[in-house]
């Protein structure tokens, strides 16, 4: 499923951690890197979560101060993305 700069299937982990960031359970922390954090936890993944964001698929809500959390949200593509992924089970 072709999306904004991201051309594969979305994997489990991928779907999951773009329904954490469609139920507001996602932050980010912005800076010199671009950190995920779900349900106020550091994301075991963050090379995955980088690879969303470079995907264009999740983005910050709003500019933030260096190193500050600030909650994560789909782009455009990231909600078709999830749209069209199959649905996993409860999270």
């Amino acid at each position: 499923m072709p999306q904004d700069g991201y051309d594969r299937d979305l994997n489990h982990r991928e779907r999951a951690t773009l329904q954490a960031v469609a139920q507001g359970a996602a932050e980010i922390a912005t800076g010199c890197g671009t950190n995920l954090f779900i349900d106020g936890l550091a994301c075991a993944d963050q090379a995955m979560a980088h690879r969303l964001v470079r995907a264009g698929l999740i983005r910050p809500a709003h500019v933030g101060e260096p190193g500050q959390r600030v909650p994560a949200v789909l782009t455009e593509a990231g909600k078709r993305a999830l749209e069209n992924a199959p649905a996993l089970a409860g999270r």
